[in-house]
């Protein structure tokens, strides 16, 4: 979309706002189209495809005919767009309720679903202003979407276009391409589902998001309507668990301290293995410098991801299908290692996540919502504008240029938006009837409700009366679309451990010191350590706090199912050292002083771009991108490569190139000799 056609819509929007009787297409082509289309047939594509862009911003485009004739007549059919009906309706929430919406916009905040959850909060504060709230220390979940994958099917979904993908089925084994009508997408035992109409099978299929074996490409020629009153948690209720199997691994001595702490025993050297698989060829020694676990998991893929980053320490004895998706992890990523380095360029500088090329569109939406805002919002910093929408100043005032040329098609000054900013300070007195904020889309209303879904996890949450109203009152506001919400459903955000999360919530508010003993997966060391703890929060159900480390003289994050031991020393915290940055925290906090380390990633594992806080990001051809990262400790990038078995790869400092390949090809070299 052109910033030509951006204007001419902006502008046919208005006029179909103002017009009390409707316009005819005579009326339109002339004042709007004038110059645009060379041909009746010409300007009647434009005009349909402008009305359905309408359509995709909130308003729908009503068709008015005189009595008796009839509406394929052009001469006497009239178009305009009703006031109320396209306009969302005044919601007014309670300090608390505030509380509780903000926790579930946070919910998405490196997801598509993130920049959704925003534009809807900023509709609502428009509609009927946001209240001053504090956001409570011990309530900070997060959702972690399944990788890219995620947000290509929430697009394709919600734009109800059939995707196609590559998938390894768990029941045979195979690898084959798919062609799904993506209905639903939820959170299921850990693991996140696509539930769709499979056209090659001609069935309802349920796959999990961890089998995917390629990027996910959206036909956007192929739609479909999804089942009446689908639901996708109903759906993914009906499903059992998957059944714990038993892995036999070896694993080098004094190493992987917490694969040993999961596993049901270990074998060193030379003992015989009595609980392995009686049909599996295991062997009976794990060899010297070896020790022989059986490690219970229900996943191939999953456990098959985590032992490949382990690299030349762990080598899979059994099962089969789990040896065979920890050897296709290695042989992706030593592949994808070897390819050569592409062309990019970082077009722009600056800190921030990832962030999808703006579009026209989006510069259309943020301007209907930017005029309802001002309205609302007199006299506020041209800057604080351009923050709360997350632009610069430069791509702000290009807003407010377009806005304040557009109005009723031929019309006066006065029939024209008028805002004002010489003076630094934004003021708006003619809107053109674009005052109110637009009604939620599918996806603001899906970001929302499915985050305040998903709330309920949290008992100290569910068990207020915040939760449940303002979930009615978003229902009633979203509509339509607000029924749609139910196609996407969250993981559960409880955490696993209540004891701990209590112990330190509870030292959060008194401000006192703990005394922890701590695995570090990265290091594969245990430590015990003073902190001061700061705050608490959560990716899914695996939850963190923030804290200041005496021993690291810094601020860290820990796992609370990686702590040993924890209990209070009987001190106040000492540190004086505040949360870092906003709300939410981050999992950690890059210094100018780590390592900056150059990362090629493939369109599957375009997320983690977001996920590691990259600084800069060069898109390249066919989704994928480079990114620049910053590493506190670059020792386990090696097994960060392994890990994502062909969707990362490091191309700068060379020396850890060579580092990643050597431990890819240790670790494959032991199951091809």
């Amino acid at each position: 979309m052109s910033a030509q056609r951006t204007e001419r819509l902006l502008n046919l929007l208005i006029a179909l706002l103002n017009s009390r009787y409707g316009l005819r297409r005579s009326e339109l082509r002339e004042k709007i189209y004038a110059g645009g289309a060379a041909s009746d047939a010409a300007f009647g594509r434009m005009f349909e495809r402008d009305k359905n862009d309408l359509r995709d911003f909130g308003f729908d485009v009503e068709t008015v005919t005189d009595l008796g004739w009839s509406s394929d007549d052009p001469g006497t059919t009239r178009y305009r767009i009703g006031k109320e009906s396209n306009r969302l309706p005044d919601v007014e929430l309670t300090p608390d309720e505030w509380t509780v919406l903000l926790l579930a916009s946070q919910l998405w905040e490196q997801a598509a679903l993130g920049t959704a959850a925003g534009n809807a909060l900023r509709k609502l504060q428009a509609a009927g202003g946001l209240a001053d709230v504090e956001l409570p220390a011990g309530v900070q979940p997060r959702i972690k979407p399944a990788g890219q994958a995620f947000e290509d099917l929430v697009a394709a979904m919600h734009a109800q276009h059939a995707v196609r993908f590559r998938y390894l089925a768990g029941s045979t084994g195979r690898e084959a391409e798919r062609v799904v009508e993506p209905w639903g997408l939820g959170s299921r035992f850990g693991q996140w589902y696509l539930v769709g109409f499979d056209r090659g099978r001609s069935a309802k299929r349920f796959f999990r998001l961890s089998r995917f074996t390629s990027a996910v490409t959206i036909l956007e020629r192929e739609a479909f309507t999804p089942p009446a009153g689908f639901n996708v948690r109903a759906e993914l209720n009906s499903l059992p668990e998957l059944p714990v199997s038993a892995a036999v691994v070896d694993v080098r001595s004094g190493k992987l301290l917490g694969l040993r702490k999961r596993a049901a025993g270990a074998t060193p050297s030379s003992d015989t293995v009595t609980d392995a698989d009686p049909d599996a060829d295991t062997g009976t020694e794990a060899g010297a410098g070896w020790d022989r676990l059986t490690v219970p998991y229900r996943d191939a893929e999953v456990l098959g991801e985590e032992l490949a980053s382990y690299g030349p320490n762990v080598r899979v004895v059994a099962p089969a299908e789990l040896s065979a998706a920890v050897q296709r992890r290695l042989a992706n990523a030593a592949a994808f290692i070897d390819t050569p380095v592409p062309s990019y360029s970082f077009g722009h500088a600056g800190t921030g996540k990832r962030t999808r090329k703006r579009t026209s569109e989006d510069q259309l939406k943020r301007m209907l919502q930017l005029v309802p805002f001002l309205v609302r919002n007199q006299g506020l910093p041209i800057e604080e504008v351009a923050d709360r929408f997350g632009v610069t100043r430069q791509e702000l005032e290009g807003d407010l240029l377009i806005l304040i040329c557009s109005g009723l098609p031929q019309g006066y000054p006065d029939e024209l938006l008028d805002i004002q900013w010489e003076e630094g300070h934004v003021f708006i007195s003619q809107s053109m009837e674009l005052n109110r904020p637009v009604r939620f889309t599918v996806d603001e209303a899906c970001a929302l409700l499915t985050g305040l879904e998903t709330l309920n996890g949290l008992p100290e949450l569910a068990e207020g009366s915040a939760l449940e109203s303002v979930t009615l009152k978003l229902m009633a506001a979203a509509g339509e679309e607000g029924l749609r919400a139910a196609a996407l459903s969250g993981p559960e955000v409880g955490p696993g451990n209540s004891a701990n999360l209590e112990v330190i919530r509870d030292a959060i508010e008194s401000g006192s010191q703990l005394h922890l003993v701590y695995l570090s997966a990265q290091k594969d060391t245990l430590s015990e350590r003073d902190v001061d703890p700061l705050r608490l929060y959560s990716m899914d159900n695996t939850w963190y706090f923030e804290a200041y480390c005496h021993s690291a003289a810094g601020l860290r994050n820990f796992r609370l199912d990686r702590i040993e031991d924890l209990a209070p020393t009987g001190k106040p915290v000492s540190s004086g050292i505040k949360p870092d940055g906003g709300f939410p925290a981050k999992l950690f906090t890059p210094n100018d002083d780590d390592t900056l380390v150059t990362v090629q990633l493939t369109a599957r594992g375009a997320g983690l771009a977001d996920d590691y806080y990259a600084e800069r990001t060069a898109p390249l051809p066919g989704g994928g991108l480079v990114a620049e990262i910053r590493f506190g400790n670059t020792a386990w990038l090696p097994m960060f490569v392994a890990q994502h078995g062909g969707t990362a790869r490091i191309l700068e400092p060379e020396a850890l190139t060579r580092a990643s390949r050597d431990w890819i090809a240790a670790a494959l070299a032991q199951y091809n000799g």
